[in-house]
């Protein structure tokens, strides 16, 4: 089911994107290469399949594949496949989804997912993926609530904001969360922060290559920061969990937890949260 959308088919396309838009490449050129490593966390045929169809230069524009999108999708992979097995009929919506693929990764045959871009990266989208009646598309900013209207609210319903909240102004991101929360009680939502320093960087012109600038993060948190942060929102929730968001895992799970409540440095980093409202 396509709304609001463009469809066409063409081989080896030349994607026309800039800004935030162009940061849907830099994510599915990590999940891609992480699905062909030997030993990779992800295993994502169709990620392959669109990134062998497009013709652009990933690595020139954004050097080696960052493994920590790849870890992200997989965090995210697993804790959908877990609600998907107490809700099966369940509605996934994903936010900002870009080239994301991951409704093929979980499926379970009967849920149901939203993904929502913005029209021109709908379009995008739909030359690699069409619609279904279970699988459909919305050409919509993540942050206008008309997106809203179109999700069951009575089915039980996940959202999944995937590299979205920091390229949105505080303000943004605080009055979406809010809408969510009056909107979809009950609901879970997962999504991920940058620190500080990265999104300060960002604000300063942050060259990630020779030829790639960040786009600016204007919303950047420190972990320590981040459940208070929504306690002062008035964001109201039964539960906030942090995933366990790092690469480097040679410790076991309990000793990084602790690594990270007791030193300042790892406050900085990237993080991956799981609410319910």
């Amino acid at each position: 089911m396509t709304l609001d959308c463009g469809a066409s088919t063409s081989p080896r396309i030349v994607p026309a994107l800039t800004g935030i838009p162009e940061t849907l490449l830099w994510t599915l050129h990590s999940r891609a290469r992480e699905a062909v490593r030997p030993g990779g966390r992800l295993r994502d045929p169709e990620a392959e399949r669109i990134y062998a169809s497009i013709d652009y230069d990933f690595e020139d524009r954004f050097g080696a594949a960052n493994p920590l999108f790849a870890l992200r999708a997989s965090l995210i992979d697993t804790v959908l496949v877990r609600w998907l097995r107490r809700h099966p009929d369940g509605l996934i919506v994903s936010l900002g989804e870009g080239l994301e693929t991951q409704a093929y990764r979980v499926d379970n045959g009967r849920m149901r997912w939203l993904s929502v871009d913005l029209p021109e990266v709908i379009r995008l989208r739909e030359i690699f993926i069409s619609p279904t009646e279970r699988f459909a598309h919305l050409g919509c900013s993540a942050t206008d609530p008309a997106w809203m209207h179109h999700v069951d609210a009575r089915s039980p319903v996940f959202i999944v904001a995937q590299g979205l909240f920091m390229y949105l102004d505080p303000g943004e991101v605080k009055r979406l969360l809010l809408e969510i929360a009056a909107r979809f009680a009950g609901a879970d939502l997962v999504f991920d922060v940058v620190g500080r320093d990265l999104s300060e960087a960002t604000l300063r012109g942050h060259q990630q290559t020779e030829t790639y600038q960040l786009p600016a993060m204007p919303w950047g948190l420190n972990r320590n920061e981040v459940v208070r942060t929504l306690r002062a929102w008035n964001v109201r929730t039964t539960g906030i969990r942090f995933l366990p968001y790092r690469v480097d895992r040679r410790r076991g799970e309990i000793i990084e937890t602790l690594l990270d409540r007791i030193l300042p440095s790892r406050q900085s980093h990237a993080s991956l949260v799981h609410l319910v409202f």
